[in-house]
């Protein structure tokens, strides 16, 4: 199977940009920042490479896989994979209910 790109919708950007400057604030470092951005292109690469390696969930065509904290959910298409979220798991789940069921 040929790898996949990785595409962000905007809300899954927005959301994984917010989780990132909450982390350089809270720390008044980047370094959690840093190590963060590197393991999520470490497994967004892998969900290229193997999309239906994890979960479906209970909405139509979405997959989570889980990053330690957080969630990533996303979309398998022929060519494309589509990261419709990027999720902290300690955040309210109801935030993210609307988020999914709208996509």
């Amino acid at each position: 199977m040929a790898k996949r790109n990785i595409v962000w919708t905007r809300t899954a950007d927005l959301q994984f940009v917010g989780i990132l400057e909450y982390w350089v604030k809270r720390n008044k470092s980047n370094n959690f920042s840093k190590k963060l951005l590197k393991l999520v292109t470490e497994r967004t690469l892998q969900i290229s490479e193997k999309a239906f390696i994890y979960k479906s969930t209970d909405f139509k065509d979405v997959r989570v896989a889980s990053l330690r904290n957080f969630s990533i959910y996303y979309k398998v298409t022929d060519k494309q994979i589509i990261i419709t979220a990027f999720w902290d798991n300690r955040q309210d789940q109801k935030k993210l209910l609307k988020i999914l069921q709208n996509k």
